[in-house]
């Protein structure tokens, strides 16, 4: 096991790399402790539940939803859960979005934790605090920034990923290199998503490398007022496809990271796109899709990023390197 400590602004997280879900003893008072996981989950791995309080939620983006927040807290008062007692998320993205937003409220605020069970989870979702729920079409509208206690990484759980939560995972990996690592974006053109399903030594030192570039953006910026807004590359058109057409948010990521492309080579003179594409595709994410350019608009300016008539997009001035820019909102709807 490796520990990796990253002081925040207000809390320290530890990141326990190379591990077994089994050290979660040693980490937490089982007794009062209680993992948040979903269907999927609970069904795949029943033995590692066994002995600890359980919360079951149901699977999907779909149920990141407010009514599910009252849902756990109405278990929690059950359980007799007090503000000695930690929460751990067991899952996905959206376990651990839950997971973080109902300890951030509930009793004022609880210790809590994550155990990433996907790919995107290990590399991104679960790293940097961002906790929430969306309200109908519009992702993660309300929510906390909150860090967890801690982090531990049991690569064997993504034995029982489907084949699609491989590569959404890998949306964000091409992500994080398109935006602070060119020379990721090399390593990642020599290999294929097997590659790394069949290598868990090389996957293991990817997702330690992703969760360590995105936990130092994180550490420099922790509430988004400048470099953290790298992150959302691909994420501004792809949000607004994301919850209109139900894409998973790599395959949303994917499409608007090729939108971003093709803008920072218009706005920019980038010349990566052709690559960046290729790269994309490679993975077996999507490079286009079909969409109503009115409906994704209509989204897309009721973003977390709009100020006033401007949108903060980001671009690339070349691979390995983002840029945020203002670009007027009749702007961009002229180029979706």
């Amino acid at each position: 096991m490796q520990v990796k400590k990253v002081q925040f602004s207000r809390q320290a997280t530890s990141f326990y790399f190379d591990t077994s879900f089994a050290q979660l003893k040693k980490i937490v008072p089982q007794k009062t402790t209680v993992l948040l996981t979903d269907e999927h989950l609970a069904a795949a791995h029943p033995r590692i539940f066994k002995g600890w309080n359980t919360i079951v939620l149901k699977s999907g983006e779909e149920y990141k939803v407010q009514a599910t927040v009252d849902n756990i807290i109405q278990q929690l008062i059950g359980l007799q859960a007090d503000r000695t007692w930690t929460l751990v998320g067991v899952g996905g993205g959206v376990v651990t979005d839950l997971t973080g937003y109902v300890a951030s409220i509930f009793l004022r605020g609880l210790a809590f934790g994550f155990v990433p069970t996907t790919l995107l989870s290990m590399v991104d979702a679960a790293i940097g605090g961002k906790n929430g729920i969306d309200v109908g079409v519009y992702k993660n509208m309300v929510g906390t920034i909150s860090q967890p206690d801690f982090l531990l990484y049991d690569v064997s759980l993504l034995k029982s990923l489907p084949e699609n939560e491989w590569r959404n995972g890998f949306a964000e990996i091409i992500k994080h290199g398109a935006i602070l690592d060119a020379p990721m974006v090399k390593e990642l053109e020599k290999r294929k998503l097997s590659f790394f399903q069949k290598n868990k030594p090389a996957l293991q030192k990817l997702v330690q490398r992703n969760a360590a570039l995105k936990a130092r953006v994180v550490k420099e910026d922790e509430f988004e007022k400048n470099k953290r807004r790298l992150l959302n590359f691909g994420h501004t058109l792809g949000h607004a496809v994301e919850k209109q057409y139900e894409f998973m948010h790599g395959e949303a990521v994917a499409i608007g990271m090729v939108f971003a492309a093709k803008l920072s080579a218009e706005m920019l003179k980038f010349k990566g796109t052709d690559r960046l594409v290729h790269l994309i595709d490679q993975y077996g994410l999507p490079i286009a899709a079909g969409y109503n350019k009115q409906k994704v608009f209509d989204v897309l300016v009721s973003d977390k990023k709009r100020e006033g008539e401007l949108m903060n997009f980001i671009l690339l001035e070349k691979l390995g390197k983002a840029v945020v820019k203002k670009i007027p909102l009749p702007e961009i709807y002229k180029l979706i």
